[in-house]
């Protein structure tokens, strides 16, 4: 079968041998897979990751000298299944998949190690337990998409937000772009997104987006001046202490009034911050401008070494939430909310390519003006996005 290979941060299109199923494991045609920033990372700077990997205690991290078949967000049609599987599902069936895969007592990473090769392939295994079927006769393309959502879905879980909150997405790229439509499939209306391009502003307003606005000419935790945010210190102090004068005039003990309050959830006002650039110096950006008490929910990828000044953050009382990946049930409910029409995840997807296509896919993607997420289609001969 074909599949792209990086090895030494060269692609390349390769034969490599038709993938067997073992004991729990389906073998997949490959429909559609996306292009994750993780795998633009990983072909530039994969001894990096793999050694990110290992000191989490990975023990296949992957390497630059293997050969790696990327690709972890992708849709798929059943082939045939390995022993010791339930085969609940007709051969033929269209499939999610959460990208991991069981061998032994190891559990690997598809499309990130050498022993569990992606999605960029004519073919693919993947563990029977893990996969999904694709309800509602969804296409192709949008269920590809419900790995990303659910990393989305999972940050916004994760954000604990009410209805009548503020949420504020810092960077409107395909993760922002994911956590914007979560958020609104859950009802949240207030919804601030901040991006340097244009193009990738118009894409939040169209995900739902309230307000959209361009960090160089204002700030986002700004953009919202009625929200009643608390915005620095003095303002802290004179609500605690205020709070306690007006609550010395009630006819009942000030403390009891107090205990009350907070019993049914009265609490200073602060927005939920998604931080989805992934920068060296931006979650520290997020700190000097951040309202006082702010919930930020760290969901872009820094893979540098990066400083915070702690002190402020705790001045500021700020609350740093860090994610990653999600649960089966969360992937699974993705997919869910993606069939249902909850969200349509179709703005993302503003190309695709056949397997040869892959590397000029890559370096398309390095224009934010035009793609946002490039899918791959194993059996199309498109070269370019």
């Amino acid at each position: 079968m074909k599949a792209v290979v990086c090895q030494n941060q060269q692609l390349r299109v390769a034969e490599r041998p038709d993938p067997k199923p073992g004991k729990g494991h389906v073998l997949v045609r490959v429909l559609r897979c996306g292009i994750c920033g993780s795998d633009l990372h990983a072909r530039q700077h994969c001894d990096h990751l793999g050694g990110l990997m290992q000191r989490s205690g990975i023990r296949n991290p992957m390497r630059s000298t293997q050969e790696i078949v990327f690709g972890h967000e992708f849709s798929a049609e059943i082939l045939e299944y390995g022993p010791g599987t339930r085969r609940k599902l007709p051969v033929g069936s269209t499939v999610c998949a959460v990208p991991l895969i069981r061998r032994g007592k190891e559990i690997d990473l598809i499309g990130l190690c050498a022993e569990a090769p992606g999605a960029y392939a004519e073919r693919m295994l993947v563990q029977e337990s893990l996969i999904v079927p694709v309800p509602n006769g969804l296409d192709a393309e949008r269920a590809a998409l419900t790995e990303p959502l659910a990393v989305a879905w999972h940050a916004v879980r994760k954000g604990e937000l009410k209805k009548k909150d503020t949420a504020i997405v810092i960077g409107c790229g395909p993760v922002g772009l994911a956590v914007i439509l979560m958020l609104r499939s859950l009802g949240i209306d207030k919804i601030v997104a901040s991006d340097l391009s244009p193009a990738r502003r118009e894409l939040a307003r169209r995900c739902g987006a309230a307000v959209v606005l361009d960090p160089r000419q204002g700030s986002p935790f700004a953009a919202t001046p009625k929200a009643g945010f608390i915005k620095d210190s003095p303002a802290a102090l004179e609500l605690g202490v205020g709070t306690r004068e007006k609550l010395g005039l009630l006819p009942v003990a000030w403390h009891r009034s107090w205990r009350l309050a907070e019993a049914l959830g009265a609490a200073p006002k602060r927005p939920v911050i998604f931080e989805c650039v992934g920068v060296p110096g931006m979650l520290q950006s997020v700190i000097d401008g951040a309202p006082m008490f702010s919930r930020v929910v760290v969901v872009g990828v820094c893979m540098q070494s990066d400083q915070i000044e702690p002190a402020l953050a705790i001045n500021k009382e700020i609350e740093l939430r860090f994610v990653l990946g999600y649960t089966p049930l969360e992937y699974r409910d993705t997919l869910q909310i993606i069939a249902e029409g909850k969200v349509d995840p179709a703005p993302l997807i503003t190309g695709t390519v056949g397997l040869a296509g892959v590397e000029d896919a890559f370096a398309a993607l390095g224009s934010p003006e035009k793609h946002v997420k490039i899918l791959i289609d194993p059996v199309s001969t498109a070269k370019k996005p």
